[in-house]
């Protein structure tokens, strides 16, 4: 589920870093309104000047309408106004530095409309936070890139899991233990797909939260439900029937998602959601079902975050001047799993974590999290025209 803002801006400097300005209790009377429709946009902004200010966005037409403030010359964006309804004033936020500066008002079905070019000068050489717009076009290569891997990790997960039901059925807990933990990190490795993956993500990946009977609710299925009955001694012979509907559902995802499609608006999200839930699930242990196995899950979703900035990169690199503190995080939190994990295949339970590692290792999650956030609102898809 996609995680909805309140704000009245989202803006992106092109030097300090991204920004996310909250809209203001209240617009100044004396701030100026300026004008949104289909037909004319931007007018009213009669005395310009440079420096801190708000403008009171006021939609006189008859549809919404999203309203940016641009640099015509350019196209990067200093500020912008989303859902802005017919007879609705909203406030917007902006530094502006000396230049040019157009408002762009993209009505519902709708060409874009470039209002007048204004002129500042006598203020700083610099803007505050702007970004140049990722398009819908421009995200085409990064789809196609990502929906190859996600198509090849189901590809690799099938296996995975078609070893897994033969090692249930054979007999052998240890062997079939280490089968799960194959397949399971292969599907945490394809985190910016869930949405995609619609209802079979419950049914290979979903926890007994929320179940009536917990885990002896027959909707608990998947991967933790055969990781339940594999570390707490459960008759192999009994766990037949899980093993054999986990690889049917993986089997399943793997032909219904050939007709599916990663939103592009879940890209640049799930770079920050991906670890988001990293914290907030593996390392709190709260997904544990006697494995323990958390750090490696927690490793392949370093993993499913650092596929999803490989497709990015080329437009993040020209747009997020902080993109190298992003890769020295990842580093720095690959070394702290990496040491989990141990010559004979087998990983250091959460539990058994000194104080002082476990809180540094969630110190560097929480990090890398904060230095990715800012990556949904650059590569958010947005209207130009």
């Amino acid at each position: 589920m996609r995680t909805r803002w309140i704000v009245a801006a989202v803006v992106v400097a092109a030097a300090a870093g991204p920004v996310v300005a909250f809209w203001p209790e209240s617009a100044d009377a004396q701030d100026p309104e300026i004008a949104v429709s289909r037909s004319a946009c931007g007018t009213g902004w009669t005395d310009p000047k440079p420096g801190p200010q708000t403008f009171r966005l006021h939609n006189v037409g008859s549809v919404t309408a999203e309203v940016d403030l641009i640099d015509p010359a350019t196209g990067v964006i200093y500020g912008e106004v989303e859902g802005l309804g017919p007879a609705t004033t909203r406030p917007l936020q902006v530094n502006l530095g000396n230049g040019g500066y157009a408002f762009r008002c993209l009505p519902e079905d709708a060409g874009a409309i470039v209002g007048p070019t204004v002129r500042l000068s006598g203020g700083a050489e610099r803007s505050g936070p702007g970004v140049a717009p990722v398009t819908h076009n421009d995200l085409l290569g990064p789809l196609k890139t990502y929906q190859q891997h996600v198509t090849a990790g189901l590809g690799e997960l099938v296996a995975n899991t078609g070893a897994l039901k033969a090692a249930v059925h054979g007999g052998d807990r240890a062997a079939s233990q280490a089968a799960w933990l194959t397949a399971h990190l292969t599907y945490e490795r394809l985190g910016a797909a869930y949405d995609a993956f619609g209802d079979s993500d419950g049914a290979l990946n979903g926890t007994a939260d929320g179940l009536p009977s917990g885990t002896a609710d027959p909707g608990f299925t998947g991967f933790h439900r055969l990781e339940q009955g594999l570390w707490h001694g459960e008759d192999l012979g009994a766990l037949a029937a899980v093993a054999d509907r986990l690889d049917t559902d993986a089997r399943a995802l793997q032909q219904s998602f050939g007709e599916s499609q990663v939103d592009g608006n879940d890209l640049g999200l799930r770079a920050h959601e991906i670890m988001e839930n990293t914290l907030q699930f593996e390392l709190t242990g709260r997904t544990d079902y006697g494995s323990g196995t958390n750090l490696a899950t927690a490793r392949a979703n370093l993993d499913g975050t650092r596929a999803v900035l490989d497709v990015l990169r080329p437009l993040l690199v020209p747009r997020y001047p902080d993109l190298s503190k992003v890769d020295t995080w990842l580093a720095r939190t690959q070394s702290a799993l990496d040491s989990a994990h141990h010559a004979d295949g087998s990983w250091t339970p959460l539990n058994q974590l000194s104080r002082k590692d476990r809180q540094k290792l969630n110190a560097d999650v929480g990090e890398l999290t904060e230095v990715l956030a800012p990556i949904a609102a650059i590569a958010e898809p947005r209207r130009v025209s």
